[in-house]
C-alpha cells in the first residue's frame, strides 16, 4: 500500500521505534524488501538515490515497478517510495514520476538557500499529499558524488528548517555513509539530544545506518530518531552470498547460471538482513 511517510514516522516517533528505509537498486532488492515487510507486518520506506534511479533508467521506471509490484504481491503494509538525498531538480522529477515522498538535501548550501529551496518544495509536496525530508549538517562519506565530512548539525539551524513544515529531518550527528572506519568516534548523542529538544515532536532521521552498534541505534531511537537508512549492509550481504554461490561452482551445475538461480542467494541474504534490522528498529507488527 503506497502512502506518504508522514503517518508511519509520526507513529514511530510516538511509539519509540524506527521505520527502516532500505534503498533499492533493482527488482530483486525491491521484491526482497516488500516481501519481508509484509511477512513482519512492518511499515517500510523504499529509498531511491539519484544514482540508483538513473541506473534503473529513470524515476518513472522505478515508480511504475514499485507500484506494479506492490499490487501484484498484495502488499497491505504501508510503503513509502522516497527519494534519497535529492537535488532540487531531482525532487521535481520524482514528484512528476509518482513518488510518495521526497528528500531535499540542501545541507551543502548556505542556510538561507537551504531554507528558501526547502520552503518551496514543502509547499509543492504538501499540496500533492507527499511527505518531505530535509537535511542539516553533513553526513560523512560519499553519496552519488556528494562528499560530506560528517559535521554535526547546529540545533538552531535544525529548528529553523523544522519550522518550515518538513515532515522529518535528517541531521548530521557524526554518522557516515558506507562502512564505518575503525577509528570512528561514534554518534554524538549530545548533539542529537540538543536537536531533539530544539525540534520538539519532529521525527528525526539517522542516515548511514550500516555498522552502527545496536546499543547506539537503540539510544538514537530513544532520542527521537524514527527513520533509519540502510543501504550498504544489504549490498555487502548480497555480494557475499552471490560470491559464495559462484565460488562454489553452483552456477555451473545444471542451469545454475539462470539469473533466477544465480541471484537467489543474494535475494535471500537481503531478506534476512532487512528482517534483522526491522526487529532491531522495533517496527515489527507496527503496520
Amino acid at each position: 500500500m503506497l502512502v506518504s511517510a508522514t503517518e508511519m514516522l509520526n507513529k514511530a516517533r510516538d511509539g519509540k521505534y524506527a521505520v527502516g528505509q532500505f534503498n533499492i537498486n533493482n527488482l530483486e532488492w525491491t521484491k526482497a524488501v516488500l516481501l519481508t515487510a509484509q511477512k513482519l507486518n512492518s511499515p517500510v520506506i523504499l529509498g531511491v538515490s539519484e544514482g540508483a534511479g538513473k541506473y534503473m533508467t529513470g524515476f518513472k521506471t522505478v515508480a511504475a515497478m514499485v507500484k506494479a509490484m506492490d499490487e501484484s504481491l498484495g502488499i497491505t503494509v504501508p510503503v513509502a517510495l522516497h527519494l534519497d538525498h535529492g537535488t532540487y531538480e531531482g525532487c521535481y522529477k520524482c514528484i512528476k514520476a509518482g513518488f510518495t515522498s521526497i528528500m531535499f538535501d540542501g545541507s551543502h548550501f548556505p542556510i538561507d538557500e537551504n531554507v528558501a529551496k526547502t520552503t518551496e518544495l514543502v509547499n509543492v509536496a504538501h499540496g500533492l499529499g507527499l511527505s518531505i525530508e530535509a537535511e542539516v549538517g553533513a553526513i560523512g562519506g560519499e553519496e552519488d558524488g556528494v562528499i560530506g565530512k560528517g559535521e554535526c548539525a547546529d540545533p538552531a539551524e535544525c529548528k529553523q528548517i523544522a519550522d518550515l513544515g518538513v515532515d522529518f529531518l535528517a541531521a548530521g550527528i557524526g554518522n557516515i555513509h558506507g562502512v564505518y572506519p575503525a577509528n570512528w568516534e561514534g554518534l554524538s548523542f549530545e548533539t542529537l539530544a540538543a536537536i531533539n529538544q530544539a525540534v520538539g515532536e519532529m521525527p528525526l532521521v539517522l542516515h548511514g545506518g550500516t555498522g552502527i552498534p545496536d546499543d547506539q541505534i537503540k539510544k538514537a531511537i530513544s532520542l527521537g530518531v524514527a527513520k533509519i537508512n540502510v543501504n550498504t549492509e544489504c549490498q555487502l550481504v548480497f555480494a557475499e552470498a552471490t560470491r559464495g554461490y559462484v565460488e562454489a561452482g553452483k552456477d555451473k551445475q545444471g542451469k545454475g547460471f539462470d539469473p533466477r538461480k544465480l541471484l537467489a542467494p543474494g535475494f535471500d541474504a537481503i531478506c534476512a538482513k532487512v528482517e534483522e534490522k526491522m526487529r532491531l528498529f522495533g517496527s515489527v507488527d507496527k503496520a
